[in-house]
């Protein structure tokens, strides 16, 4: 063999092993997110929102897939207009992420139930799983609410992971009035191109090229070692055949998860409706447009009423 082609050969073979490498390890870091603590003192303060708020506070746990324990806070408004909304938080974060939501949500009279995902905050788990597993943890906290509350709907909102989790909820519980899914992904595999390129301050084109074994190699991995089909996480195609209202909402500027998947969530299904919001990042809609994102969020709700 000439040395010319036995050098391409081994650089060949070389790139081949730094990628199932480095795809493992990008695996890992997927699945095992970081935890954030709930603290004493800020329970705390979501206690003394609840008080604020006229409202009764109460900790709720459920068992899950996996013989693991799911977590939430769930809050009631004295003066409930008798629906209730789950609130889905964010990779890395934690119910606390959504207290904001829940006190706008208290103001019009909403019950609001907060859970932490499965290895967030303090729910068990060891694997996030991205809507795998999540889209029946949902399932199950839906029917928590049904059983306890008896609400005469039941809604969703979540942002980033968490909207992907509940647009893919959508497959198993169909029971929803009606969803709001902020900064939401596509599929997984595609943000998988978007993180690749981030990492080099590029496009999605380095994930979908020249890095592509990379990702390959990450669903490979997840497949072989825990049994997970990430290929599967696709809060499209749930979208795509769901009859439950969805409302989409996206920052114009969103450099952590860009607008163009949930323009591809809605081109799958032109009845949910998208609002793109200008000069507003990743789920910063509420920060940006409070007073829009309100109005959108209520008006939402109370139309999708029976």
């Amino acid at each position: 063999m000439p040395r010319f082609i036995r050098r391409v050969f081994f650089l060949l073979l070389l790139y081949a092993i730094l990628c199932a490498v480095i795809g493992g390890f990008v695996a890992e870091g997927a699945l095992h997110p970081q935890r954030r603590a709930i603290t004493p003192k800020s329970e705390a303060s979501v206690r003394q929102i609840a008080l604020d708020k006229q409202s009764e506070f109460q900790d709720v746990s459920i068992p899950a897939l996996g013989k693991i324990t799911l977590e939430a806070w769930s809050i009631d408004p004295k003066k409930s207009n008798g629906n209730a909304v789950i609130l889905l938080h964010g990779l890395g974060d934690n119910r606390l992420g959504m207290t904001g939501y829940a006190e706008l949500l208290l103001n019009h009279g909403y019950n609001v139930l907060l859970p932490d995902a499965r290895s967030h905050g303090a729910s068990g788990g060891e694997l996030a799983t991205y809507g795998l597993l999540e889209r029946d943890d949902i399932r199950r906290w839906f029917e928590w609410l049904i059983t306890n509350q008896h609400p005469h709907c039941i809604f969703g909102l979540g942002e980033s992971m968490g909207a992907a989790q509940l647009l893919q909820s959508l497959q198993t519980e169909t029971g929803f009035c009606g969803v709001v899914a902020e900064s939401s992904f596509s599929n997984f595999q595609e943000i998988a191109y978007d993180r690749v390129g981030q990492f080099f301050n590029a496009g999605p084109w380095v994930g979908r090229t020249v890095l592509r074994p990379v990702v390959s190699a990450a669903f490979y991995y997840a497949r072989w070692k825990y049994g997970l089909n990430m290929l599967q996480v696709s809060p499209e195609d749930a979208v795509a055949q769901t009859k439950v209202p969805v409302l989409l909402i996206h920052g114009q500027i969103d450099s952590n998860i860009p607008v163009r998947h949930s323009r591809q969530i809605h081109s799958r299904n032109p009845a949910t409706v998208l609002w793109e919001v200008p000069n507003a990042d990743h789920c910063g809609a509420i920060s940006t447009a409070p007073r829009e994102f309100e109005t959108r969020i209520v008006d939402w709700f109370q139309s999708r009423r029976p």
